[in-house]
Formats: structure tokens, sequence, C-alpha cells
């Protein structure tokens, strides 16, 4: 192990900052990195900055975050950079095409897959889901629309807890990482439990809608959604390291930053412990693998058109007029309690008037997200490995945007 190394294990410890001669930091970047460009919406990107991109994240690692990726691209200029460290033990560096759990992205696979079957009139967006799943959803729940379950607005319960699934603690999950959950008994902890709006009449961020809807892309298909994915989204455009992998198949690719979680001992004393292998239960809601290369590849032609047809691309870039109810997403001042999910993907605005499309998404140990303008003029992928579950990693997501497109500011109620 490299003496830098041995500084960030020991740092990680004892939650502390790690000394900058531990920290990695190694970018590129090309022309125009300097140049406004207006947008589709007349609003100006600012010019890509590489001392700004650079500081936002320097510093790695950290207690709080071991590396990160950013790559930029689109004719408004290009820019990719790393930092920290990929392998504690060998003190390797964040590798610029690492393979990365994409969680909650994966909802854009599935809700284009979706889409596709609207499409081909297999299934009706505004038709109840339960009339294509009898017996999936709990009995006493109302109608729910197909684009309801898509867009947020299906209004279906909060899970109950369940000593099961864990008390959300890096504990528990460094001690039960390779566990896995079918979809049903994901969906099965919302019986009994109260709806928080009327289908319809809000959204609310809620992966149980993606749960049903990656059933639904089974029952109609008669296939598996990882076949469904290749078929019709990763093979067509040769999105060579994308796939939903099997729920007992705990292996990330190479190359790969390793993912860490610190976790508390009965004694007190605070240590790392190497997540990297676990399982990709979460599945069309959050279980698959991708890589910067192929996430902007994948924008790149969702945006373009090549995978849905207008009446269903339509569908991709309309937000519900509808408030936010207490949701963990839309939470800009410039959504304003309002709604900013699509079917499939999120709106975001930023203080300077810039609105990017994309989404976000996080697995133990690494959160990721894809944006892109609407004329795909900047498109943005990153990926952090933040080592706990409670969101510190925040400050480093709000400095990446910043740099990349324009501020956020959080809504204060």
């Amino acid at each position: 192990m490299t003496a830098s190394a041995t500084a960030v294990l020991i740092a990680l410890a004892a939650s502390t900052a790690t000394p900058a001669s531990a920290a990695t930091t190694t970018t590129t970047s090309t022309t125009d990195t300097a140049t406004a460009t207006a947008t589709t919406t007349g609003v100006p990107l600012p010019g890509l900055d590489p001392a700004e991109l650079t500081a936002a994240i320097s510093g790695l690692p950290n207690a709080d975050v071991t590396g990160a990726l950013v790559r930029i691209t689109g004719r408004a200029g290009h820019w990719s950079g790393t930092s920290g460290v990929g392998d504690l033990e060998t003190g390797e560096g964040v590798p610029s095409d690492a393979h990365i759990r994409i969680g909650s992205i994966s909802k854009v696979f599935t809700a284009t897959i979706v889409l596709q079957l609207a499409a081909e009139h297999r299934i009706d967006l505004d038709k109840p889901v339960q009339q294509y799943l009898p017996g999936v959803l709990p009995a006493d729940l109302p109608p729910v629309q197909v684009g309801q379950l898509l867009n947020h607005t299906s209004g279906l319960p909060r899970v109950a807890a369940n000593a099961d699934f864990g008390d959300g603690s890096p504990e528990w999950f460094a001690a039960h990482r390779l566990k896995s959950f079918t979809p049903q008994q994901a969906i099965d902890l919302m019986a009994g439990q109260p709806m928080p709006f009327a289908p319809g009449t809000a959204q609310q961020y809620s992966g149980m809608n993606y749960y049903v809807a990656g059933l639904l892309v089974e029952k109609i298909t008669g296939h598996t959604f990882a076949h469904e994915v290749r078929s019709r989204i990763t093979r067509p455009l040769a999105l060579r390291d994308t796939y939903a992998p099997d729920a007992d198949d705990p292996r990330l690719p190479t190359p790969h930053s390793h993912a860490y979680l610190t976790v508390t001992s009965p004694d007190g004393t605070k240590h790392p412990v190497d997540v990297t292998e676990q399982s990709p239960w979460p599945w069309a809601e959050g279980g698959m693998i991708s890589t910067p290369a192929d996430l902007d590849r994948f924008i790149t032609a969702l945006f373009r058109g090549r995978l849905l047809p207008p009446a269903q691309q339509a569908e991709l870039f309309t937000v519900p007029d509808v408030p936010n109810f207490r949701s963990t997403q839309c939470r800009t001042e410039t959504d304003a309690g309002r709604a900013c999910m699509s079917m499939g993907i999120m709106r975001v605005k930023a203080s300077n008037g810039v609105v990017v499309w994309g989404k976000t998404g996080s697995r133990p140990g690494y959160t990721s997200g894809v944006f892109a303008t609407r004329d795909l003029s900047r498109k943005i992928v990153y990926s952090l490995n933040p080592t706990n579950l409670n969101g510190t990693e925040m400050p480093y997501i709000q400095q990446i945007a910043a740099a990349s497109f324009g501020p956020l500011i959080p809504a204060t109620t």
C-alpha cells in the first residue's frame, strides 16, 4: 500500500480531511471552454472555465468523498477531469472511463422502453396499470395510469419500514450488500399504507413507480427487462458497457473506482468497508451499470429522437402542471414548489435561466448524473464516490452544476 493510500485510510477512519498531498487531480480540456453559447431557449450558456471545473472536484479524497469524475461535451465546449483515488489499497486514481452503478438513471432506460411500447400500441399510457398487471399493486388502491407511474404523479404510498430491507445505515448495508430482493417484494411494502394524494393531482418522486414499470415491460414483451434494454437500446446504440445485471451478480467490470462506506465498529472506531461488489437488485428502478461515454451517447440519441417517435418524444419533455408534494426532487428555488419531472427525466433550471434535462442516480458508494440542454450544446456526466448514505456529497454536485451550466439555489421551504 502506498503512503498516500495509507494517509487516506487513516483520514477516513478518523473522519477528517485528507492532506492535499494525498489527493490527485487530473484534468484535460479542449477548445471553446471560455465561449458563451446560446441555447435553444435563448439563454446563453456560461463558458467553461477549466479552473472553476477543477476546483469543483478538488480536495479529494476526504472523509465524505473518495473520488470524482466529470465529462462535459457538446458544441459549446469539452472538458473532462478526475479527482481523488479510485482504490484506497493501491492509491490509484479515478479512471476517466470508469464503470459506474448508475442507480436511478436506470429509470430513463425503463421509461424509454415503456414509451416505445406505447408507440407500438402495446401499452396505453392513459389506461390503469392494474389492467395490465392484475394483483401486482395492493388491491385497495384506485386506478393508476401507466403514464402516472412514469412522471411520478401516481400517488403510490410510501413503503412501510421493514427490517429485512435494513435501517438505512452504512453498517447494515456493508454487512448485507449482497442481499437481494424481488421487485414484487419491494412493491408489497406499500400494502396497508395511505396514498399521499389522489393519482394525477401532485408529483412525488418514488422508486415504486419504476418497479411496477419494469414488471409492466416484462409482462407486455414476454422478455426480461435486461433483454429489452439490450435489444431496444444498448445494442442499436452500441452501448457496449451498459447493461442490467442479474440480481445475484454483484460484480462491477473494470476499470472502475472502488466504493467505500465508513462504518462504525461496536467499539466506536470508524473504518472504510469496500462495497464495490453489491447486489444490483433495484433492477429497472436503479440497478443498471454504465460508463460516462455510454451515458453521453445514450442521452444524445434520446434527445435527437433516435429512440422515440415525435408523440412519445413530446412526453419526454412534458412536465405536468401539478404541485411538488414533499418530494426529494424538484427542490430548487426555480421550481417554486411545482413538479419538475417528466416521463423519465427531470427539468433543472439554474438561477441564470439555463435549463437542462436529465437524471440523477445513486447506489451506496456511487452518486451520478447525466444532463444536457435540449439542443445538446452542452452535455454533462458526473460520478462521485461518497463514503456515507446521508448526502454529504451534495456540495460537490452543486459545484459541478454551477461550473457546468449555472448555480442551483436550494428551495428554502
